[in-house]
């Protein structure tokens, strides 16, 4: 027995959608997704990987996009994280500039730091960012934390100051307000540095 011309018809468009979904997945999904994985990697192969960071002996110790919890005296410590660092769950506190919570961990952070010394904390050692990621502090944050470094690692404080200000850079140039530095490829910089006076 033969369709009714109305049941061929609806057959027909339901064939004709189909292949339009099909076709459609094939390029947004699969051609599109392969156009800029091929395009990343053959124009910007180090950012599409992730901008990985290696030491000297080639291993990967991180991302120069990704905040570390350094946390020894010898190293450049980082600003807080509300996530601890955790880049699978990047977010910042949310708290308010009246939390006490987030006052309490301001004030931490400022007597780990020594801020009572009667030099003024610079505020991104006391405060997150809202990733909770941020691989730069400001030359300023590094410079607060020079004489503790160059103390922990024996060198003098002027060997330490030199070292930051060849490590700062205006990523966004007269859009960024002062120079920052990666405390990653930093402390990794002091530790060659480090080598040489050994």
């Amino acid at each position: 027995m033969r369709r009714a011309n109305g049941d061929i018809g609806v057959f027909q468009q339901v064939m004709t959608a189909g292949r339009v979904v099909i076709v459609t997945m094939a390029i947004c999904c699969l051609l599109y997704g392969l156009a800029i994985l091929l395009i990343g990697q053959g124009l910007f192969p180090r950012s599409a990987n992730g901008s990985l960071v290696c030491d000297e002996h080639g291993n990967v110790v991180g991302s120069e996009l990704l905040a570390q919890g350094f946390a020894r005296p010898e190293n450049f410590w980082p600003r807080p994280s509300a996530v601890d660092y955790n880049a699978s769950a990047a977010g910042g506190s949310n708290w308010s500039p009246k939390n006490p919570e987030l006052r309490g961990r301001g004030r931490a952070m400022a007597a780990r730091l020594g801020a009572d010394s009667g030099h003024a904390l610079p505020a991104d050692l006391a405060t997150a960012s809202g990733s909770g990621l941020d691989p730069h502090i400001t030359l300023a944050a590094a410079k607060y934390q020079a004489e503790r470094v160059a103390a922990a690692r024996g060198l003098s404080v002027a060997t330490v100051t030199g070292l930051l200000e060849r490590q700062a850079v205006r990523p966004g140039g007269a859009l960024t307000p002062e120079p920052v530095v990666n405390v990653l490829q930093l402390n990794l910089a002091l530790n060659r540095l480090g080598k040489h006076h050994e």
